[in-house]
């Protein structure tokens, strides 16, 4: 009787192994947000409060570490600005004194970004002040998703694509000769399919916003159904 029971379990485990084996599941199109990695906990944003990862380090990626700047290659001056370490190590950041920290001389003076390329705008800088004044904390956040069912370009799809991109992709200059201050220019590159397949990084794309956080879900999910719309112009 024994013997029998064992050969019925060892039955039982193989068909049991054999069963989740053949389980497939589809990988999904929108990854899993990228504001939240194991071990951490990802507190709802603050408005008083100003995020390294979710403000700054997006300003700081699309407008200054750029080729020939202030990239992990050309760190040029020796200011490096791809991470919240290496913008603390060699930024001449003085936590809670924006006025005599060297980053936020350089762009609240327009010294910085250089001449081609376009300036930060007053909220922008705002925010890098605010966030030295506060401490300058490597601070992580994570905001309820805007509406992902009213998709429109001007109120969805263009605020990303400013904020996260056109520092880069503008000026006399743009990374790649690609430029997406208008829509024309957006929409071609919809349409040649580097949009998506850069900020989905996917295999065989340059991955962008580069150096920084990947877009969230709720930013991959507008930009994903406005493509599906068609990518007007409204």
């Amino acid at each position: 009787m024994r013997q029998k029971g064992l050969i019925l379990l060892l039955i039982v485990m193989v068909v049991i192994a054999s069963t989740i084996g053949s389980c497939k599941h589809e990988i999904p199109i929108i990854p899993p947000d990228s504001t939240t990695t194991s071990g951490d906990t990802t507190t709802v944003c603050d408005p008083t409060k100003v995020y390294f990862q979710q403000q700054v380090l997006p300003i700081l990626v699309s407008n200054c570490a750029k080729s020939g700047c202030h990239d992990n290659a050309s760190h040029k001056e020796g200011v490096i600005l791809t991470s919240y370490n290496s913008t603390m190590s060699t930024g001449g950041i003085r936590p809670g004194y924006p006025s005599n920290s060297r980053l936020y001389r350089s762009i609240s003076s327009n010294e910085m970004p250089p001449s081609g390329n376009p300036k930060l705008t007053a909220d922008q800088k705002n925010i890098i002040y605010n966030w030295i004044l506060q401490g300058a904390e490597n601070l992580v956040c994570q905001n309820a998703c805007g509406d992902t069912v009213n998709i429109t370009y001007s109120l969805s799809v263009k605020p990303i694509i400013t904020n996260k991109c056109q520092g880069c992709h503008s000026g006399s200059a743009p990374q790649g000769g690609i430029d997406l201050t208008t829509y024309t220019a957006v929409k071609a590159q919809v349409t040649n399919g580097k949009l998506w397949g850069s900020v989905n990084h996917d295999p065989g794309f340059s991955a962008m916003p580069k150096y920084g956080n990947k877009l969230s879900t709720c930013e991959l999910t507008q930009i994903h159904k406005w493509i599906l719309q068609g990518a007007p112009n409204n």
